[in-house]
């Protein structure tokens, strides 16, 4: 069985489609902004504050040194 086309249907998904897509360009813009502003350049991925080894023995020493 064929079924009547919906043109209000198809309609409303290409909405929603068209309105999905401008946020998801109106994100990325915002967020290249704040990077700017915050002085951040380019696309540079942001790094997690991870110690390294040598922090670590550094804030050992440091920890030590308060109690002392």
């Amino acid at each position: 069985m064929v079924f009547r086309q919906n043109y209000g249907l198809q309609r409303a998904e290409r909405n929603r489609l068209k309105q999905a897509k401008k946020e998801a360009k109106d994100l990325e813009r915002r967020d290249a902004a704040l990077r700017r502003k915050s002085g951040q350049e380019g696309d540079l991925p942001i790094q997690a504050n991870t110690p390294d080894a040598a922090d670590a023995d550094a804030s050992d020493f440091s920890v030590e040194a308060v109690k002392q």
